[in-house]
């Protein structure tokens, strides 16, 4: 009867406590742990114990000439893709909310990026940038174009990469706004009608505005990622050529398993979790001004 008693007062605390574990274990801890290694100078080969050195990694690093480069291709590479995928998801959702014939084969089509694994992509990508039998630059010579190194030259690698990033992510943008629109009321939309209000003024002044507080979810969950890009990237260029292409995940990967330079690494991560997170939470106040 003890054990009854205390298993029923206490059920609200009892049922999520797996679900608070698992967060601890998989997600607390590691942010916890990598905060703590980015004060160290832990560095694999050295012989050393790991000691305490405060700030001293996070001077080093912000001194790194390939710590800031890589810092501004993180920014580049999310604001570039993050804006046209907005545009376009958004405008096929706009466009896929009409009913028109083949709408459901096209929706299908717009799954396929979203299923495929990066690696995947980045192998068939490889194959269309390449210099010699790529299609793109056979594309290019028969409509007499300049040809493209693509990703094997620093000053293409960026927007090479960037539109592979759109070709993928752009449909979850789409389908994230198109739920958006199922389920916004349609009583804003009978008053403009009766007040003789044309297709653009009901765009511009009722459905994306009411639009606007899913659009920024979905901004908010792509610039996330976007930020966090990894495994496209290596899998194309593996940061080249030379550093032209590394973002702040590709370095500190090199960094760790490359260098064994674990605490200045757990710096740039510790970094790249702050950058995230300081972005989220702007647009998310953000996005309160649009619900309000």
């Amino acid at each position: 009867m003890i054990r009854q008693g205390f298993f029923e007062r206490n059920l609200r605390y009892l049922f999520p406590l797996p679900a608070l574990l698992f967060v601890v274990v998989l997600m607390v801890f590691p942010v916890c742990y990598t905060l703590f290694l980015s004060f160290t100078d832990w560095t694999l080969t050295s012989g050393r114990p790991l000691s305490i050195v405060g700030l001293k990694s996070y001077l080093v690093v912000l001194k790194e000439p390939r710590f800031l480069e890589a810092l501004g291709r993180t920014f580049y590479f999310t604001f570039a893709a993050v804006i046209v995928e907005t545009v376009l998801g958004t405008s096929l959702a706009l466009i896929l909310n009409r009913s028109f014939r083949g709408k459901g084969v096209v929706k299908t089509l717009l799954l396929l990026p979203l299923v495929a694994t990066p690696v995947a992509v980045g192998i068939v990508w490889n194959l269309f940038y390449d210099p010699t039998i790529g299609i793109l630059n056979y594309v290019l010579s028969i409509l007499k174009l300049p040809q493209s190194g693509w990703v094997s030259e620093s000053k293409s690698v960026m927007p090479a990469l960037i539109i592979v990033d759109i070709w993928q992510w752009t449909p979850m943008i789409t389908i994230i706004v198109l739920a958006g629109l199922a389920g916004l009321s349609s009583e804003p939309y009978e008053s403009a009608k009766v007040d003789g209000a044309n297709a653009y003024q009901i765009l511009s002044k009722i459905t994306l505005p009411m639009l606007m507080p899913t659009i920024l979810t979905a901004v908010i969950l792509r610039s996330i990622d976007a930020l966090k890009t990894y495994d496209i990237i290596y899998a194309m260029t593996g940061g080249g050529p030379g550093y032209s292409s590394e973002n702040l995940n590709i370095l500190a990967f090199k960094y760790s398993f490359e260098y064994f330079r674990m605490g200045q690494s757990a710096v740039m991560l510790v970094f790249l979790f702050f950058i995230v997170l300081l972005f989220s939470l702007g647009v998310m106040q953000l996005r309160k001004t649009f619900e309000n």
